[in-house]
C-alpha cells in the first residue's frame, strides 16, 4: 500500500457558493493542491519540470463523489494515495476530509505529457526514483 500524503486546506469565503458550501468545482481544486504539494515534497517545482525535464503534469481523468458539504472556515484534510502508476501516467485516490470523515472522494489519472507538443511521454527517470523511494517510505 502506498503512503498517504496530506495538506491541510482551509474554505474562504471565495471557495463558497451563495449557499455557504464549498462549490463543487472547487473540490478538484483542493485535491490538484494536494497533488503539487506532493510533487514538491518529492523535490520537484511544476515549472522546473517544464523547464528542465520537458514535460508537463496534466489531469487526464477525475471520478468524485461528493459526500457531505464544506462550509465556510472549516479546516480541511486533502490526501493523495499514489495508486497506479505507468509508464506515462499516475492513478491518485484522493479524499476531502473535515475531521477525519471524508467528505468528498475521487480517483485522478495524471498524464506525463511533453512541454511542447502535448503528447503522452515517460515520466522521466529522475521522478520515477522519487516516487518509487516515496511509495517505499
Amino acid at each position: 500500500m502506498s503512503a498517504v500524503f496530506s495538506t491541510p486546506v482551509r474554505v474562504y469565503y471565495e471557495d463558497t457558493d451563495a449557499g455557504g458550501v464549498v462549490y463543487y468545482a472547487n473540490y478538484l481544486r483542493f485535491m490538484e493542491r494536494a497533488r503539487t504539494e506532493w510533487l514538491r515534497a518529492l523535490g520537484f517545482e511544476q515549472d522546473e519540470l517544464s523547464r528542465n525535464q520537458n514535460v508537463v503534469f496534466a489531469v487526464r481523468a477525475v471520478r468524485v463523489d461528493y459526500l457531505r458539504p464544506a462550509r465556510l472556515n472549516d479546516m480541511l484534510e486533502i490526501t493523495a494515495v499514489l495508486g497506479r502508476i505507468g509508464s506515462a501516467s499516475l492513478v491518485f485516490a484522493q479524499e476531502v476530509r473535515r475531521d477525519a470523515e471524508a467528505i468528498c472522494a475521487g480517483e485522478v489519472k495524471i498524464a506525463c505529457l511533453d512541454a511542447q507538443g502535448f503528447f503522452p511521454k515517460p515520466i522521466p527517470p529522475p521522478v520515477l526514483s522519487r516516487i518509487n523511494l516515496w511509495r517505499e517510505s
